[in-house]
């Protein structure tokens, strides 16, 4: 369940149940544990039970979630941000500077890549390949621009107030700057709107739904390909993500080694910046 559609069900709920199942949000993001994994189950089931108007068994099945989760905590070693695609370098996670992304797509012939790298060490990466139902259309590049995006801005309960966000596409920056004018309407040529199997939503109208709620977001043209420590992150990533479709290899020891290395020097490039201006 992604963040944007947990935080809408919860709507669903009385507000004394509200709470407590806010409070249990980390359960519903996919886990290596399968204790993790039934607790999520339970307190997804709950909010089903809300959509229904379920309520009592929307709180027996909280109270369930609750008592699973008691104790687990403090003996579960699995880290929150190993789901599917994503990791995160975790020296970097108290730097002092101003938090900045990147994201970027890759695509040759029917396969294709996605990645993003965030200045406090978050990262992601994912690879998709094209079928009978793919919704994409012909702006299939715009698209996964787009699609990057909102791999990033999804990684949050909240992305972080005032991030900056780098894109080497144009054309991506015109929607999403679209998007934050509240013209969420406006879609890419040939993308279809119709109904979605894994979520309530198409990626592209949820993206700009929550871009046009987050007028604090700056996102800004970076020109590609010119050494840009976080766009050349993002660039290696959606290629890595891309050609994993074809190839074995272990993507997440390679990908935490790239981020760690252009990570280190954006923040080393942050210093000298910052040493050298004026008293």
């Amino acid at each position: 369940m992604r963040p944007d559609e947990f935080l809408r069900a919860l709507d669903l709920l009385p507000a004394a149940l509200r709470e407590r199942a806010f409070a249990m949000r980390a359960y519903v993001r996919p886990t290596g544990c399968e204790e993790c994994q039934r607790i999520g189950d339970a307190l997804r089931l709950s909010l089903t039970a809300a959509r229904y108007d379920e309520y009592t068994s929307a709180g027996q099945l909280l109270d369930t979630a609750e008592q699973q989760a008691v104790g687990h905590g403090s003996t579960c070693h699995a880290q929150p941000d190993q789901q599917r695609g994503r990791g995160r370098v975790n020296r970097w996670a108290k730097a002092s500077a101003p938090v900045v992304a990147a994201t970027d797509a890759s695509w040759k012939g029917r396969a294709g890549g996605i990645g993003y790298v965030v200045s406090d060490g978050h990262y992601g990466l994912r690879g998709r390949g094209t079928g009978p139902m793919d919704p994409t259309g012909f702006s299939r590049v715009l698209i996964n621009e787009l699609r990057a995006v909102e791999f990033l801005l999804s990684a949050y309960d909240a992305a972080p107030a005032g991030m900056t966000v780098l894109l080497d596409s144009l054309a991506a920056l015109r929607y999403l700057h679209c998007w934050q004018a509240g013209e969420t309407a406006a879609m890419p040529a040939d993308y279809s709107l119709r109904t979605r199997r894994w979520s309530d939503q198409p990626t592209l109208v949820r993206l700009a739904g929550l871009v046009s709620r987050r007028p604090d977001l700056s996102f800004t043209h970076v020109k590609g390909h010119t050494g840009h420590p976080l766009n050349e992150a993002a660039d290696s990533l959606s290629h890595m993500a891309r050609r994993r479709l074809g190839e074995p290899f272990d993507v997440r020891q390679r990908a935490h080694a790239l981020v760690d290395a252009f990570l280190h020097d954006w923040h080393a490039t942050v210093a000298r910046l910052t040493r050298s201006r004026p008293v």
